[in-house]
């Protein structure tokens, strides 16, 4: 057997207790890991911030939030914007891949009073299905794009006798779609008009400036809303394309052409009951 010397037993006891205290060190990094992670109102509120924060210059251009991932938070609704789509139990959102026909069941009206609505159009963009988005197609190139939006109740007016704003106030709420730090600015309606008779759709075109987060510079943007009132319904559904002011002589005849395929009509009759689809990133009271 090997012989036991002093300068071996004094590596021998430097090895243990080297070994001892890398024991204690991980145990109270652990433990410190352990207090700290403990704290979510600090931590977790500060990620919460984070993850609320779209990018709105990436968002509008890509549909992607640069910010960072869609956190449990962003996913509950605080970020989603509201456009006032309700989906019906049930349904799903579809676009067909060959003719780019996308289609939805919603339900308008109240809870006591519900009326299922069949929403569809043609569309070359891709359906968005992203926790921050209802029905939307977008081009995540450029960041052109169609959304459906519900407006409140019409108080038994018709298409014709609604005031542009009436239109807009869902569009433009600070809540909405185009407002995700802050209210749009410099809102125009270049035009309105009323379709034909037998079409029954109202066309409004728009202008407007979205405010930038990265630059706080006003995004020029133009937009064309077609609207209509599904027979039976007390709430008009609208169709939104839009694209920067820049691209607009572009790609303006796209959009006119995804408005003209634009309809809303009552849906057809089944067993399923008339219920609000759970939806937990929801804050709309239906």
């Amino acid at each position: 057997s090997s012989a036991f010397t002093p300068s071996r037993n004094f590596r021998r006891c430097e090895t243990y207790l080297s070994a001892i205290n890398r024991r204690d060190v991980l145990y109270k990094t652990s433990a410190a890991v352990a207090i700290v992670t403990s704290k979510p109102n600090y931590a977790n509120a500060d990620a919460a911030a984070i993850q609320d924060s779209l990018d709105v210059d990436n968002f509008l251009r890509t549909g992607v939030d640069g910010g960072g991932n869609m956190g449990v938070s962003s996913q509950a609704g605080k970020s989603r914007p509201q456009t006032g789509v309700v989906f019906r139990d049930g349904s799903e959102v579809l676009q067909d891949k060959r003719s780019g026909q996308v289609s939805a069941e919603l339900l308008t009206g109240t809870k006591k009073d519900p009326k299922a609505v069949l929403v569809s159009f043609v569309s070359p963009w891709k359906l968005e299905t992203g926790p921050v988005f209802d029905v939307e197609c977008r081009d995540g190139r450029t960041g052109d794009g169609a959304f459906v939006a519900v407006t409140k109740s019409v108080g038994g007016k018709s298409l014709e006798d609604l005031p542009s704003s009436f239109f807009l106030d869902r569009l433009f709420d600070p809540t909405g779609r185009f407002s995700f730090y802050g209210a749009p600015t410099d809102i125009k309606v270049k035009s309105s008009k009323i379709s034909d008779a037998s079409s029954k759709k109202r066309y409004l075109e728009l202008s407007f400036s979205s405010l930038s987060q990265s630059t706080n510079a006003e995004i020029p943007r133009k937009a064309l809303l077609v609207a209509t009132l599904p027979e039976g319904s007390d709430n008009v559904i609208m169709l939104v394309g839009s694209a920067n002011a820049s691209r607009w002589s572009s790609v303006k005849d796209s959009i006119v052409k995804i408005a003209d395929t634009f309809t809303a009509i009552p849906a057809p009759k089944s067993n399923l009951k008339l219920r609000a689809k759970d939806r937990s990133n929801s804050i709309v009271d239906f």
